[in-house]
């Protein structure tokens, strides 16, 4: 798939460098006076937070695909067995998830070999909420990012461009999370093939990540955002909750990626501060 982008990057040789350089931006999200120039950074004093922006991994996570869902069972109690556990069964790309190169290029990197320095990543968030509540089909396009730079500067090299689109909302109906038409088809939002090879030409981000089930819009059948991705060994981050309250730039983000033996991803709890 890389040699169609024209990206022709191997998953050693895109991995640019060991260390993720971490933000030390301070513009936060409507911190700009009128008057300053959009890459002009602004000082923010006395704000600072930290979010999780991760979901609670439930039986009733809507799951890409229907009978994928979680389940999960008491094993041993404290009353019977002095102690308390469970045992749970679950797919690798269930929940908020990470997507490691290896889920969709062959030979690519698996959970295990992600490096900390690649999973501690300054974040942007582009946002394209109003029109997704109109149009659950759109994707974040070249014009988003361009439009995202000229109010808030230009985005770091290995940073994670998040997408919001205000699909949270529908996280308790999954039938609504997933769009299913009467067809059968998805709908929701996701990134463009063309933005995701811009940001890792122009912009050499390491991750792409939503507040949807995919990268891809909902209505894709050939995965061509994933498989740019993942191709230039980069990763996705998916099923993210509150990227809304972060800020648009200046957080950084920490994914917490359970190192699954073989792993094509997996669970992680993904939390920001700035």
């Amino acid at each position: 798939m890389c040699t169609e982008t024209g990206l022709n990057l191997s998953r050693r040789a895109a991995l640019v460098g060991g260390a993720a350089a971490l933000a030390s931006v301070t513009l936060g999200e409507s911190t700009a006076h009128a008057g300053t120039p959009a890459r002009t950074p602004v000082r923010v004093r006395g704000r600072h937070g930290l979010r999780d922006l991760t979901y609670p991994l439930t039986t009733t996570f809507p799951a890409f695909t229907p009978g994928e869902e979680a389940a999960r069972r008491t094993l041993v109690t404290i009353e019977d067995d002095g102690f308390y556990l469970q045992e749970w069964r679950i797919i690798e790309h269930i929940g908020t998830h990470v997507d490691a190169p290896g889920h969709f290029t062959i030979g690519g990197r698996l959970s295990p070999e992600l490096q900390l320095s690649e999973l501690i990543v300054p974040a942007v968030v582009i946002d394209i909420a109003d029109r997704a509540a109109h149009d659950p089909d759109t994707a974040v396009t070249i014009d988003d990012v361009r439009a995202f730079e000229r109010r808030h500067g230009r985005i770091p090299r290995d940073a994670a461009v998040l997408m919001y689109s205000g699909w949270g909302a529908k996280v308790g109906d999954p039938d609504a999370y997933r769009g299913t038409d009467a067809a059968g088809t998805l709908h929701f939002p996701g990134f463009s093939p063309d933005a995701c090879e811009w940001l890792l030409r122009h912009r050499r981000i390491r991750s792409l990540g939503v507040d949807t089930l995919s990268i891809d819009p909902g209505n894709s059948t050939t995965f061509e955002t994933h498989l740019i991705l993942t191709g230039a060994d980069r990763y996705g981050l998916e099923n993210l909750a509150n990227v809304n309250r972060i800020p648009r730039r200046g957080a950084t983000v920490v994914v917490g990626l359970i190192p699954y033996e073989e792993g094509s991803g997996g669970q992680a709890r993904v939390f920001a501060s700035w």
